[in-house]
């Protein structure tokens, strides 16, 4: 052992050196981390009572979701857990109104604008059209979706442009924006509203449809349980979504434009993009 007093003394003053820059970082990591749960503490105590009041009159934080799709609710295949852009946002949202959650479930999209448009749900998340902004509203859309046409293998139906033809049947999801824009637009091909959207697979597979058109986050998630059946090169139109809340809840407005900034800019609404699996976006 070194018994030089000299270095016997630095070695003492740098060991206290380090213990001193160690406890530091130690102390620091802990301030960092109390000041994370602090700032999001803070977040959902500064949420006035009239906010809460507004977009959670009922004391819960009541979320519209249908199955089938990414956007709003489906099974994570690998592990069994429920995922969904609506379904993130709204817990999301129920934080920091510190609130409980709760998702209420629907076949099918119409339905949970209907109940949206009656205030037994506070939340969703859906294409934001000018019909849907009479009875609900939005905030600046989050994602941008591609509209398309799902076929099955033997379908000789290769193109959009081999769609709107006499004798076509092209399945759509019951009081859907694609029923209203289809019904319109089609000139020779017969719209045939489904009652959701396992159903819908059913008439694809028996061929009582000779297409199904929605979005392809939908329709990548369909294809996914029938083999064979691919979604058409190319886009028909785009969807805008958007966070959607009853009308009437003026007070909370501002909030729910703010939560929709926040996410984006975060990074939370691409995690939730990424856990829901949704495919299909625009890139331009």
């Amino acid at each position: 052992m070194i018994s030089n007093p000299h270095f016997q003394l630095a070695w003492r003053g740098l060991s206290v050196a380090l213990l001193s820059l160690s406890l530091s970082a130690c102390f620091n990591l802990t301030v960092v981390h109390q000041t994370t749960e602090n700032n999001a503490r803070a977040k959902a105590e500064s949420v006035s009572t009239e906010v809460r009041q507004a977009l959670a009159p009922t004391g819960v934080f009541r979320v519209g979701v249908y199955p089938g799709s990414p956007t709003s609710w489906v099974k994570d295949p690998k592990t069994g857990e429920s995922v969904g852009i609506a379904l993130d946002l709204g817990k999301g949202m129920a934080k920091r109104l510190n609130v409980p959650v709760q998702v209420v479930e629907f076949d099918r999209v119409a339905q949970v604008l209907d109940a949206l448009k009656d205030g037994k749900v506070d939340m969703t998340f859906t294409n934001a059209t000018a019909v849907r902004a009479k009875d609900m509203d939005f905030t600046e859309p989050l994602v941008r979706l591609e509209l398309g046409y799902l076929v099955i293998g033997a379908s000789p139906l290769t193109s959009l442009n081999d769609i709107d033809q006499a004798g076509m049947r092209v399945g759509v999801s019951q009081g859907s924006s694609s029923q209203g824009v289809l019904t319109q637009r089609f000139k020779l091909a017969k719209v045939v509203p489904a009652e959701s959207l396992a159903q819908a697979q059913i008439l694809l597979n028996s061929k009582q449809i000779d297409a199904f058109a929605t979005n392809k986050g939908i329709l990548f998630e369909m294809s996914d349980a029938l083999p064979g059946s691919r979604v058409l090169t190319g886009r028909w139109g785009l969807e805008n979504l958007a966070i959607a809340i009853p009308k009437g809840r003026e007070a909370g407005r501002s909030f729910v434009e703010n939560f929709a900034k926040e996410v984006s800019r975060s990074g939370e609404l691409d995690k939730a993009l990424q856990r829901s699996g949704l495919r299909g976006t625009a890139r331009d």
